[in-house]
């Protein structure tokens, strides 16, 4: 598991050179929702959620699924074998961000905002069928210098920023759970991010962020995903823009 601090970023954001560019494979041009689920494999309860997400992976091309593994379930007896302290961080900074002090496994946060019992299918189906869509056209082209992410579009709110993320994603990852609540059984996750790197602030104009193919090794990963985040102070707010890219 990575975290890179935007400090260590600007170290690494470089110019690239000019070379062939190929444009990513997105999984939707403009997602209408962002699905992320915080899950464990210490929690009985879990696998329900991952399996469903597992199918709205399959089935609802036009959403972003992520998966990220918490860990502060690993006292059980098992220690999460995708699991990291900056996901729980995350889900933590979600609750401190909406007021209402909710960390739970499985919990699933639709756009950065209203969260719901990973299981309960209605609740997060009837939450995507709500979605207003991404406001935020993001785009992505590669070539034998830098990863280049485009952005365009606006902000509702022009006096704001929002944060780029860009994630590096695991498509599938079985696991066979020797302790804890789930001993005994083989598990399948999916697109379960191992690494979430800020890579700049975007004001709400057509803007291009260029990373190095170098840095991009830091994340060893096939998959990637880009999340534009609104924020408050250092709490993430809405999704306001996102992409899922086959390598």
């Amino acid at each position: 598991m990575r975290w890179f601090s935007v400090n260590r970023l600007t170290g690494v954001l470089l110019a690239a050179g000019i070379g062939f560019a190929t444009s990513l494979s997105a999984q939707a041009e403009t997602p209408k929702a962002v699905v992320e689920l915080f899950t464990s494999q210490g929690c009985s309860s879990c696998p329900p959620a991952d399996q469903f997400l597992e199918e709205l992976v399959s089935d609802q091309k036009d959403v972003v699924t992520l998966s990220y593994h918490v860990d502060y379930w690993d006292y059980f007896g098992w220690k999460d074998t995708l699991g990291s302290p900056v996901f729980t961080q995350r889900q933590k900074d979600y609750a401190k961000s909406r007021g209402d002090a909710q960390i739970y496994t499985p919990q699933v946060v639709v756009n950065g905002r209203g969260h719901m019992v990973g299981s309960d299918r209605g609740s997060v189906k009837n939450a995507i069928r709500k979605s207003s869509g991404m406001s935020v056209q993001v785009e992505a082209m590669l070539d034998d210098n830098a990863l280049e992410v485009q952005l365009s579009g606006s902000l509702k709110q022009p006096d704001k920023k929002a944060d780029v993320y860009l994630l590096g994603i695991d498509k599938e990852a079985v696991v066979e759970i020797q302790r804890g609540e789930n001993a005994g059984t083989t598990q399948t996750y999916k697109n379960v991010v191992r690494s979430i790197m800020p890579i700049g602030m975007w004001s709400g104009t057509a803007e291009v962020f260029r990373l190095p193919r170098t840095a991009l090794k830091m994340f060893d990963s096939k998959n990637w995903a880009v999340l534009v985040q609104t924020n408050s102070g250092e709490m993430p707010g809405k999704i306001i823009g996102a992409a899922f890219y086959d390598k």
